[in-house]
C-alpha cells in the first residue's frame, strides 16, 4: 500500500482579501463615487459585497442613486483600485507565506479572481511566475458564488478540481469554490464564514503549511472557527 505524501494537484487562490488587502480599496472607491452623488455608501454596504463580480457592485451603486452606466462605474472602480495597487500591493503576509511555500514545492497555483485582468496584472507583476493559470471577472459568464471560474482555473491546469485545494475568504468565495468541489480553505478576514460539512476555516493561513494542505487534499477538514463565524 502507498502511503507517500499526496500534495494538491494544484491550489486555487482568491486575489482580493485573501492574497491581498484590497478590500479597503474597494470600500473607499464605492464610498467616493457614491458621495459623488450625495449617495451614502457605508462600511457595512461595502463588505455585503466583498467576493461578488463587480456589476454587482455597479448595480447596488445604480439603486443607491449613482447615475452612471454599469459599465462606467465597473472602469471608475476598477481603474482607481488598480492605480492603488500599482502603487502599493498590500499583500497579505500570511498567504503570501504559504503561497512561497507552495511554489517552491512545485504545486501548480491558479488565480480565480472577479477582479478584471487589468488590476489581477497588477497584483501579480511581481510574481509572474507564481501563477501557471489566472481567471478574472470579465473572463466569466457567471461570477462568483457560481463555480464557473474554478471549474475553468482547474480545465486551464488540466487536472481535476475534486484534486485541487482552493484558499478563499468571502462567503460568495467560499460558495463558489465549494460548489466546485475542490477542497476548500476559507481564511477568516472581513466577513462571516459559515460552517459546512468538509469546509476547512482557520483564522489565518499561518496555521497552514504543505502538511495541512496534503491532508486536506486527502478529505481531512480543519475547522478553527467553531462557533466563532
Amino acid at each position: 500500500m502507498d502511503f507517500s505524501p499526496t500534495l494538491p494537484a494544484a491550489v486555487l487562490w482568491d486575489l482580493d482579501g485573501t492574497l491581498i488587502d484590497s478590500e479597503p480599496y474597494w470600500i473607499g472607491a464605492e464610498t467616493d463615487l457614491a458621495g459623488r452623488f450625495g449617495v451614502e455608501w457605508t462600511q457595512a454596504d461595502g463588505l455585503s459585497l466583498v467576493g461578488n463580480p463587480l456589476r454587482l457592485s455597479a448595480l447596488r451603486l445604480q439603486e443607491r442613486g449613482v447615475d452612471m452606466a454599469t459599465d462606467d462605474i465597473i472602469e471608475h472602480l476598477l481603474q482607481r483600485v488598480t492605480d492603488q495597487v500599482r502603487t502599493h500591493t498590500p499583500w497579505q503576509s500570511d498567504a503570501r507565506g504559504l503561497l512561497n511555500q507552495v511554489v517552491s514545492a512545485g504545486i501548480p497555483c491558479a488565480l480565480v479572481t472577479m477582479s478584471y485582468a487589468s488590476l489581477a496584472t497588477a497584483a501579480i507583476t511581481r510574481i509572474p511566475d507564481a501563477f501557471a493559470a489566472v481567471v478574472t471577472g470579465d473572463e466569466v459568464s457567471r461570477g462568483k458564488p457560481h463555480p464557473e471560474s474554478y471549474l475553468m482555473a482547474a480545465d486551464r491546469l488540466g487536472v481535476a478540481i475534486t484534486d485541487c485545494v482552493a484558499i478563499e475568504d468571502s462567503p460568495s468565495g467560499v460558495a463558489a469554490a465549494y460548489a466546485s468541489g475542490a477542497r476548500t480553505i476559507a481564511v477568516k478576514r472581513l466577513t462571516p464564514l459559515i460552517a459546512r460539512s468538509g469546509l476547512s476555516r482557520v483564522h489565518n493561513l499561518d496555521s497552514i503549511g504543505l502538511s495541512e494542505l496534503e491532508s486536506i487534499a486527502r478529505g481531512r477538514t480543519i475547522d478553527e472557527l467553531g462557533s466563532d463565524t
